[in-house]
């Protein structure tokens, strides 16, 4: 009796292939995102409002109400983050959506204001709409570019196991200084003292420690004859192991730096959005009201 193997054409239903948010379904938001700010420069030319292009004309209206919903509906991603599906709507699709749709909102309420900016509400939430936008930017690229970055800087080790390395070669440390005069031994003493942590926001964002303990221990010591040493000297195994910890803490302050930028944008982007809905709700109160 002949058995019939089924045939498979095609790539099996379990095997994918990465697709990143913004190359999501072939570019596809960026597609109807273009096509969406083709289709207001295309309007905003060919409509005639009198005496010119203004926020308060009924194209402006249409515009700004356009902006409106995009906004609310962009807002909406932080919510939708906390529910993983799969689908038309799944989370890769949102934050595509988001992306796209957030810059076509430069042109859109731009647009909406027909250049007409001056001191006022109306402007301000224009300008909170850019800075949002602006954050927006840095923290596409910042994911576009860091997470590579920080996997090569730690070379298949994470934070928690830096930091091991670290206090093991304190310990080595303080055995190694144990001989040493007192003066030396303080010096140990600060570097060990060091915190990795340390330095500030601005140090772990520029990457930059003026006050390195271990450094300056290193430069001390090997002035006082560290670089005549023999092997077998305490002098020597000290210098050896600092120069280890500088290696180790250089990773780890790396890993931070890199960290810190891809996270900070949202200490940007968040605050802003809610100073742009609340900029929002007054520029459309005033107009309503005022106007």
């Amino acid at each position: 009796m002949a058995v019939r193997v089924p045939v498979m054409i095609g790539r099996p239903h379990a095997e994918t292939v990465h697709e990143g948010f913004l190359r999501h379904a072939g570019f596809r938001w960026l597609k109807i995102a273009l096509s969406i700010s083709v289709i207001a420069v295309t309007s905003y030319l060919l409509v005639d409002v009198t005496p010119r292009h203004n926020g308060g004309s009924w194209y402006g209206y249409a515009l700004g109400t356009i902006g409106v919903g995009l906004i609310l509906w962009l807002t909406l991603l932080g919510v939708r983050k906390r529910a993983m599906t799969r689908g038309c709507w799944s989370l890769k699709a949102w934050t595509s959506a988001h992306v796209y749709l957030g810059l076509s909102l430069v042109v859109i309420g731009t647009l909406h204001t027909g250049f007409q900016l001056g001191w006022n509400v109306h402007t301000l939430a224009w300008a909170l709409m850019m800075l949002v936008i602006a954050s927006g930017i840095f923290g596409v690229c910042a994911y576009a570019v860091l997470p590579a970055a920080m996997s090569a800087n730690r070379d298949e080790m994470t934070q928690a196991q830096m930091l091991d390395s670290v206090r093991a070669i304190d310990r080595q440390l303080h055995e190694a200084a144990q001989p040493l005069p007192q003066d030396q031994a303080e010096w140990v003493e600060r570097a060990l003292r060091q915190d990795p942590f340390g330095g500030g926001l601005w140090a772990r964002l520029s990457g930059r420690y003026r006050r390195c303990e271990v450094a300056r221990a290193q430069k001390v010591l090997r002035a006082a004859g560290i670089a005549g040493a023999s092997g077998s000297d305490p002098l020597a195994r000290i210098d050896a192991l600092l120069g280890r910890k500088q290696a180790m803490l250089a990773r780890l302050r790396r890993h931070l730096r890199l960290r810190a930028l891809l996270e900070i944008w949202l200490y940007v982007h968040v605050p802003m959005t809610f100073a742009l809905l609340a900029a929002l709700t007054a520029h459309i109160v005033s107009v309503f009201f005022y106007w």
